[in-house]
């Protein structure tokens, strides 16, 4: 059993869909940013940087304790090693993979953010910073234009990981699904981005990934409580409301 500390932001959605994509058994532990419970002292000491999402693993590979593990990149990372799934044994594939995971990590998600957060949230209108990061925003929208220009999925012929970190970001931003891009960005100029979002975005996972505990959005995509795999036929918004 995984026991997922969560809430429906992309980096989030990152561990959701692996876990739906792999069929594990998961628990939701909610952990609503909102309302500052990142810093409560129980889930500190699971994820000490106070971020969502992390994992508690309580079945380990191997037996034992269990293992905890926090940062988004380095839970897929451990997840795709515990089950063998969409992380290649070749060398050539797995350093592809794993280049773009940290690519994601370290330049993609923070950029995105941050552009995120001076558009959209900032208390008051700065213009420097949005310029820095909506332009910082449309470098790597290009970065991965390119790079998509000539391969299915971003490690080539295959769905991988780096595919599951990067696509709640750009790919969900693509289809309109994050935030409005259009204010900064003209998607459709991104082609290849715009087909490889429109094809993961087809993925019953990955759909169900983004329902996990979801309270927004059409009543058909709003799963308020995930407490199995069935509750993505029975319990949908629109479903209760049926009854």
């Amino acid at each position: 059993m995984i026991d997922l500390y969560y809430w429906t932001t992309p980096n989030g959605h990152k561990v959701s869909i692996f876990l739906e994509e792999a069929g594990l058994d998961y628990r939701i532990v909610p952990v609503h940013i909102g309302k500052g419970e990142q810093f409560q002292p129980d889930f500190l000491k699971i994820a000490p940087n106070n971020r969502i999402p992390a994992i508690v693993d309580t079945a380990p590979t191997g037996g034992g304790e269990p293992i905890s593990v926090f940062e988004s990149g380095a839970i897929l990372l451990y997840l795709a090693e515990k089950t063998g799934r969409f992380l290649s044994a070749d060398p050539r594939v797995r350093i592809d993979t794993l280049q773009w995971l940290f690519w994601q990590m370290g330049g993609l998600g923070p950029m995105a953010g941050q552009n995120h957060h001076f558009t959209q949230y900032a208390p008051e209108v700065v213009p420097y910073a949005i310029e820095r990061y909506v332009k910082e925003t449309a470098r790597l929208y290009a970065v991965l234009d390119r790079h998509l220009a000539d391969r299915a999925f971003i490690a080539g012929d295959d769905y991988t990981i780096a595919d599951i970190a990067i696509w709640p970001w750009y790919g969900a931003m693509a289809k309109g699904l994050l935030y409005d891009a259009g204010e900064f960005l003209q998607v459709e100029d991104y082609t290849h981005v715009v087909r490889w979002a429109d094809e993961i975005a087809r993925r019953p996972a990955v759909r169900r990934g983004r329902m996990v505990n979801r309270v927004t959005g059409p009543l058909e995509h709003q799963l308020h409580e995930r407490h199995d795999a069935s509750d993505f036929d029975t319990r949908t918004q629109d479903k209760l409301q049926e009854v």
